[in-house]
């Protein structure tokens, strides 16, 4: 979302709106001491020779918009993108994602009557669209067994399941569960889930809801895809948390707070799902401008954490330190855009994409996977109202 006064509406995640009350403060628990033997970090793929595809989703429905899903080409060495063309004209394609076998991508629709599709690459057919159960859908991923389609519905604070075909293709959902508890947090009128991911050992599946200011953890019935939920972890009141990244590691995890301006790490306990979020940190947005959090990413190796400042326009560096356990904000980058509504960075970890939704540009950088230090690949590449940039 895109405000912090809640208006009643899941469509105000497009626009910035007036600035909700100061949020109440609370202690919440530090990060559990890593646990033994922690798994270790993957290693990092190197850049593949010529042009990769770069997909990009926009809002449709809006002034200036786009026209569904679009694919671009980026060089993996310069960073330099080019040639973008239609791929599949889905409505409000807010968020995409691509099946782990690089053969589907799947986009939600972002409307009152949500829905998720999924295109098959090969030839850009659109193999069907399912709806979702709820309004609003503005997040979706597939889980690692490239079984079943994740989704979450911010307008109506549902996760939604759907199965998936051994050719990409949706089946009727199987799970649709609202976020009913706890209560809304300060200037919500209702549950926002943002995000819904699966935890990197592949045993729990995790929302996060601005609007409850909670971290749900599920159990995905991986036969049946039906959800039974096993633990929650509580943010202060009123931080409006946002999206979760895992360390590669799978002990920790980084929480972007959109609402009260900070983030948080995590620890997290992969034989039980439960999640422990830590004391609230600088997002590094200094300044007059109000800023909302969106996104984190880290690289690879785990060595570094970037997160995307929209407001403050910037991208904040963080060097990961104590096994994953501690954030030290290093310094922030301008992103030579406006709004940075998400982060990604190239599958070796040696560029990093941010889509600027008020401008509607994609700005590069190259990574210096020493230091974490960034510097721009050229000028940013222009997409209408770019609020999604996937390179693979």
């Amino acid at each position: 979302m895109d405000n912090r006064a809640d208006q009643g509406g899941w469509s105000r995640r497009r626009f910035v709106g007036a600035m909700a009350g100061t949020a109440a403060v609370v202690t919440v628990p530090a990060p559990a001491a890593p646990p033994p033997d922690p798994a270790p970090a993957p290693q990092r793929r190197k850049a593949e020779a010529g042009p990769r595809p770069l997909y990009l989703g926009t809002y449709t429905s809006v002034e200036g918009g786009g026209k569904g899903v679009t694919v671009a080409k980026y060089d993996p060495v310069s960073g330099a993108v080019t040639d973008a063309e239609p791929l599949a004209e889905i409505p409000d394609p807010s968020y995409v994602t691509v099946h782990p076998d690089g053969h589907t991508l799947y986009a939600v629709d972002e409307r009152e009557d949500g829905a998720v599709t999924a295109v098959r690459l090969a030839d850009g057919q659109v193999l069907g669209s399912r709806s979702t159960g709820g309004s609003g859908p503005c997040h979706l991923s597939v889980h690692p067994s490239g079984r079943w389609l994740l989704s979450a519905n911010y307008g109506s604070g549902s996760v939604t399941v759907h199965p998936l075909d051994a050719s990409g293709a949706l089946g009727e959902r199987t799970a649709l569960v609202t976020h009913s508890s706890p209560a809304p947090g300060p200037g919500q009128h209702g549950p926002h889930a943002h995000q819904f991911i699966t935890s990197p050992d592949g045993g729990h599946v995790l929302s996060v809801d601005l609007g409850t200011d909670t971290v749900y953890t599920y159990r995905l019935d991986t036969e049946h895809g039906t959800l039974t939920e096993v633990s929650q972890a509580h943010t202060r009141p009123g931080a409006g948390p946002r999206h979760l990244t895992f360390h590669p590691n799978g002990r920790y995890a980084y929480l972007a707070n959109e609402v009260d301006d900070t983030v948080a790490v995590c620890a997290y306990d992969p034989a039980t799902g439960r999640l422990t979020i830590g004391e609230p940190q600088s997002s590094g947005a200094t300044g007059d401008a109000t800023n909302y959090p969106a996104q984190f990413v880290v690289t690879p190796g785990g060595d570094f954490a970037f997160l995307a400042n929209r407001g403050h326009d910037s991208i904040a560096r963080y060097a990961v330190e104590e096994g994953g356990a501690r954030l030290r904000l290093l310094d922030t980058v301008p992103v030579d855009g406006d709004f940075p509504r998400q982060l990604a960075l190239a599958p070796d970890g040696r560029l990093l994409f941010t889509a600027n939704q008020r401008s509607g540009t994609v700005s590069v950088f190259h990574v210096d996977t020493g230091t974490g230090a960034l510097s721009r690949a050229g000028e940013p590449f222009p997409s209408p109202v770019a609020v999604c940039a996937v390179p693979l």
